[in-house]
Order: structure tokens, then C-alpha cells, then sequence
């Protein structure tokens, strides 16, 4: 009887636990995402302070009952937000990009290609290009880190046997008056855009420009045809975005965790607790033969560090060869 009565009180603890984290999450909820601004911070303390007075002042079983049912009224609401491709957006994320696919032809429309002056002043150019399948070639990892080395934004670019190179970022699709903010990427604030740009657009934006940031490149280890089944995995859901908008969550649809979700459930890799701290990334592909393995991994990410050189290459239009040329696992001539 002493160890039943032990596991009773483990799992009233643990019921308490997850009500706690239930109640805190649903406060936020209606603090970020109500969206008349000044009925936030009343709905939420009225929440807030109505369920303690609920565990103060009701009996058992009712507290629990009133508790559970609270939290479900304000996840109804929450689930019932839509997002919207309608919106005054800033202009590197105005305009959302789209492809036509024929055969083995692909027309990939709204390729940005910004002009930076600096990080935040820049001239948006946008262009359209048809890229053949069968020339695909290459499949390239971007790992961009900053402050913590636990968090990165993940970007892949394809590479094709005539040198082009077309890149694909998942970000969040932020209005003129949002900024980012990984609490508020945690509830309905951002839809999620895929940025279909040059290199010389999204890469050096991080490299030149965000002087606190640091980019890794890697050549990932994956024949044509399933790069190619990559590709058209991206290509599907920039069509989809384009047709009906999506939320970004941090967590589970975020730069990382999107590439994951956009594949068929047969042909996503085992979860990993580095997918979601992405800053490892790198070092869970090594581990899987994803990226070159004959240099130390240590010695590995040292050297396909880019921001050197891609400050020495800059407004040239090599770009996207120059910043390969000598890492691990790159050629003279894009791996078949």
C-alpha cells in the first residue's frame, strides 16, 4: 500500500505540473494573441487570477473540472485563428514566390535577389528562371548560428550542372510593425514564408551585412534522384504557402522542423533531440553519414566556416562558387 500511495501523490504532482504549464501557456495565449490590443492584459489576468481563486476557493473535483474546461475554451479560441497572405508586409517578404512544373522543367517565379546597402536598407529585385531537373546536381546545408550555438537557422540550396544555384529559407513572414521574437514565434504572431533567393541574397545578407552571425556550409551526401524529390518537396509547399497561409511556430514548424514536417511520414529521418536544437545539426548529420566523415568533426565544421570568404567574394557574380572552392566535401566540379 506505501508504494501505491507513493505513485498517487507522484501523479497528483505531476497532474499539477501539467495544469500549471497549461494555465501559464493559455495566460500567454490571450496576452499575445487577442487580437484587440487593449482587451489582452485584462483577459489574460481575469484568466490568470480566476483560475487561482478557482484552486482557493472551489472544492474537488470541481477545481480540476473548472481548470481542464478553462483551458479548453481558450485552445478552442486559439485553434480557430486563420492566418492570412493578406497583410502590410515588409518588403523582402511581400512578395511570395511560386513554381511551374512540367515534366522534368521547372519555372520557379519571385526568385528574390535583394541589393544591400546595409542589413536594413536594400533594394528588392525579384526574378524568374526555369531550372531542368535532370541537371540537378547538388544538395548544400547552410547552418547559420548566432549568440547561443544551441539555436541556427538552417537554409539548403540546389545546385545544377550549369552553375546555378537557387537557395530556399524558411522564415517567418513579419509585418511592417512585427519584429521577431522566439516567445512570440511560439503562439499565432507570424505566418511562415519559404524564401526562394540567390545566394548572393540570402547568404551574404548573413554573412556581409549581420555582423553577429556565422554560416557554415555543407555538401550534403545525397544522390540526384532523392535531391531532386527534395527539391519538388520545397517547390510543393511554396505552392501551398502561396495558395493558403500557414502559421510559424518556433518549435514545430520552424527552419528546421518545416523540412522534417514537408516529407511524406515514410520518408522523414528518426527524430532527433539536435532537430530541434538545430545549432547541432551539423554534428547529427555527421553522425549519420550525411555529410563528409574523413576529417574529425571538430576539424570539419572549423573549416566550412564561409564568412571570409564570402566577404572576399562579395557583389562578385561567382559568388556561390567562390565560397565553395576548398571546403570539405566540394570539388572543382559540383558532386554528381
Amino acid at each position: 500500500m506505501k508504494f501505491v500511495d507513493q505513485l498517487f501523490v507522484v501523479a497528483r504532482v505531476m497532474l499539477r505540473v501539467v495544469l500549471g504549464v497549461a494555465v501559464l501557456w493559455a495566460t500567454a495565449a490571450l496576452y499575445f494573441d487577442v487580437r484587440i490590443s487593449w482587451l489582452q492584459i485584462p483577459l489574460a489576468a481575469i484568466f490568470a487570477f480566476g483560475t487561482v481563486a478557482v484552486w482557493v476557493f472551489v472544492r474537488r473535483p470541481w477545481k480540476l473540472l473548472t481548470t481542464i474546461a478553462g483551458f479548453l475554451v481558450v485552445l478552442t479560441w486559439w485553434l480557430s485563428l486563420q492566418p492570412s497572405n493578406s497583410g502590410d508586409w515588409q518588403p523582402d517578404v511581400a512578395v511570395l514566390p511560386y513554381a511551374d512544373i512540367s515534366g522534368s522543367q521547372v519555372i520557379i517565379h519571385n526568385i528574390r535577389n535583394c541589393d544591400y546597402r546595409t542589413e536594413t536598407d536594400y533594394t528588392v529585385r525579384y526574378y524568374d528562371r526555369t531550372f531542368d531537373l535532370d541537371q540537378l546536381c547538388a544538395v548544400d546545408l547552410y547552418l547559420v548560428t548566432w549568440g547561443s550555438p544551441n539555436i541556427a537557422h538552417t537554409m539548403v540550396s540546389f545546385g545544377f550542372t550549369n552553375g546555378d544555384q537557387v537557395c530556399f529559407s524558411i522564415e517567418t513572414r513579419k509585418q511592417k510593425s512585427q519584429e521577431y521574437s522566439a516567445v512570440r514565434g511560439l503562439f499565432r504572431q507570424f505566418t511562415l514564408t519559404y524564401v526562394v533567393a540567390d545566394e548572393r541574397d540570402v547568404v551574404r545578407l548573413r554573412t556581409n551585412y549581420r555582423k553577429d552571425e556565422e554560416a557554415c556550409l555543407y555538401r550534403l551526401q545525397m544522390k540526384p534522384e532523392p535531391g531532386r524529390k527534395l527539391f519538388l518537396e520545397y517547390l510543393r509547399r511554396v505552392n501551398e504557402l502561396r495558395a493558403h497561409a500557414q502559421w510559424y511556430n518556433a518549435v514545430t514548424d520552424n527552419c528546421t522542423t518545416a523540412i522534417r514536417a514537408q516529407r511524406a511520414a515514410a520518408d522523414r529521418a528518426p527524430w532527433d533531440w539536435r532537430m530541434l536544437f538545430n545549432g547541432h545539426l551539423d554534428e547529427l548529420l555527421y553522425q549519420r553519414g550525411m555529410i563528409v566523415t574523413n576529417l574529425p568533426f571538430a576539424e570539419l565544421k572549423q573549416r566550412s566556416y564561409i564568412n571570409a570568404r564570402a566577404g572576399l567574394a562579395d557583389r562578385s557574380p561567382d559568388f556561390s562558387e567562390l565560397i565553395r572552392q576548398g571546403l570539405p566535401g566540394f570539388g572543382p566540379e559540383p558532386a554528381r
